[in-house]
């Protein structure tokens, strides 16, 4: 099976980012598209009739006319060239052997893959074989991110330990960081876009920033190195104000966001080494923040009043008002992830759902007061739905208990963006399909709630962290003779070579 995948998609030659009029490209230029018009290599070729068995299980329908779906099944599904010269049928699956032979034989006039089809191959291969643990502490796993080019992997623990992981290297420790200055746990941490800083939130006014650029690999903090305070407070007394559930860099690296205790929204400014706004943002703890996209402008947040927001830098009336308030959610959210083109993400929550946004809808409000620290979630809430709820659709089957459990779109250059992924109380990692809600796959090894999981942003590899302690690989082909630490051959892993060759 692994090796001929391995001949499969060693075969494959694309390069990613070479079509001028992707999908892409038209919403970064700001079009407007209720269905997307585009080049007839991107056509969706499943549209229409497929509606009615987009229909859940559990008598809940998806806004299947929302263009989202249509978007996602153009970044992930063949493009029409190729599966008019395959195989007519519309929406009869494709075999990754017939698509190489269609590229072989130029069946779509282009000598090549699109982005497209280049998604459609590898979404097939999910990580879902293993387990192979990658380390073990003896306190929780918080926070658990690869970086954006998947060289380095970030694993934040309670017991005042991050590790720096070089996934190219073998998983060797790149960096061991001894933070200092902790209330309860390590919430959050944000590697800058050129990877040479870190910086690690705790219960406190005060992110700490590393230098990652250093030789040594033992950091502890104003010993070895120098973690440098950076203070969001803008009141005197900043030992006991709030705390910071949420930290992210911008995409120039120049600011960081951050959602707090105080219900509020904090930016500093890097460059200043100072706060440089703060605005109170919900009525109870901002657990999560993100940006929409890489201009910084917009910014989206999640709290335990059950609301998210949107709050655009360049058009505030007064720093209190929201661009848009979103409700839905009957419980609070823990966290945010952005699809990244400005208009849609998705939120995680307390009522045991994951929704999908299009921020160009506008509701109202309502809160809750059922504490998740201490007591399952009542089962006849679980299919409530809000009588305001504008959400596109609801991804549910995961548990969101005790902690504030992430969720996240599966990677755009290998899937298209096309699953959805979150843990879960129930020690598992949950992948769902973004256009039918289903459960795609269930990984389940730990022994204690998985709080965040990260997806490699190139190969078919991801890693789960949990409060057992364990962090721990789930791969494809995962197989036991053959996996990415422990079988080198020249030129690198196999793994390395099968994947990296997609995008050369």
């Amino acid at each position: 099976m692994f090796t001929l995948g391995f001949i499969i998609i060693k075969k494959i030659e694309v390069e990613i980012g070479a079509k001028k009029e992707s999908v892409e490209d038209h919403l970064k230029m700001g079009y407007g598209m209720s269905r997307p018009d585009m080049d007839i290599d991107m056509h969706d070729t499943a549209r229409g009739g497929d509606a009615a068995r987009l229909r859940r299980g559990h008598g809940e329908a998806f806004d299947v006319d929302n263009e989202i779906f249509y978007l996602t099944r153009l970044r992930s599904e063949p493009s029409a060239g190729v599966r008019q010269g395959i195989d007519g049928r519309r929406t009869a699956p494709i075999s990754t052997v017939r698509m190489l032979s269609g590229r072989e034989a130029n069946v779509s006039g282009r000598g090549r893959f699109s982005s497209a089809d280049c998604s459609y191959v590898l979404g097939q291969y999910l990580p879902v074989n293993g387990p192979w643990p990658v380390d073990r502490m003896d306190s929780r796993v918080y926070v658990s991110q690869f970086s954006d080019d998947g060289s380095l992997f970030v694993a934040a623990f309670q017991g005042s330990r991050i590790r720096i992981y070089n996934v190219d290297k073998g998983w060797k420790v790149e960096k061991d960081i001894r933070a200092r200055s902790l209330r309860w746990t390590i919430t959050d941490t944000s590697l800058s876009p050129d990877r040479r800083y870190l910086v690690y939130a705790s219960m406190t006014p005060i992110v700490h920033i590393v230098n990652m650029g250093t030789a040594a690999t033992e950091s502890h903090a104003n010993i070895t190195e120098i973690h440098e305070g950076l203070d969001f407070s803008m009141h005197e007394d900043v030992e006991s104000i709030f705390g910071i559930f949420s930290i992210k860099f911008s995409s120039d690296g120049r600011e960081l966001v951050a959602g707090s205790s105080d219900h509020s929204i904090y930016v500093y400014d890097l460059e200043a080494n100072k706060p440089k706004s703060r605005f109170p943002a919900h009525s109870f703890d901002v657990n999560t923040v993100a940006f929409a996209d890489e201009t910084g402008n917009v910014i989206y947040s999640g709290s335990d009043d059950n609301l998210c927001k949107v709050w655009d830098r360049r058009c505030f009336v007064t720093e209190r008002q929201a661009a848009g308030v979103l409700t839905g959610h009957l419980e609070g959210i823990t966290f945010i992830d952005s699809r990244g083109d400005g208009r849609y993400f998705i939120s995680n929550s307390k009522d045991q759902t994951i929704k999908l946004w299009d921020i160009r809808k506008i509701p109202k409000t309502r809160t809750s007061g059922w504490d998740y620290r201490y007591s399952q979630y009542p089962p006849q809430n679980k299919h409530l739905k809000h009588p305001n709820d504008l959400s596109i659709a609801a991804y549910r089957g995961h548990s969101v208990l005790r902690t504030l459990i992430r969720c996240y779109f599966s990677p755009s250059k290998s899937t298209g963006q096309k699953y959805i992924y979150t843990g879960s109380h129930d020690t598992c990692v949950y992948i769902y399909d973004v256009v039918s809600g289903d459960h795609v796959a269930r990984l389940q090894c730990h022994q204690l709630t998985v709080r965040d999981c990260s997806w490699h942003p190139y190969y078919p590899l991801l890693v789960s962290s949990s409060w057992d302690g364990q962090i721990t690989r789930w791969e494809f082909p995962g197989n036991d003779a053959v996996h990415a630490t422990n079988n080198k051959i020249r030129g690198g892993s196999i793994e390395d070579q099968m994947f990296r060759v997609m995008y050369l």
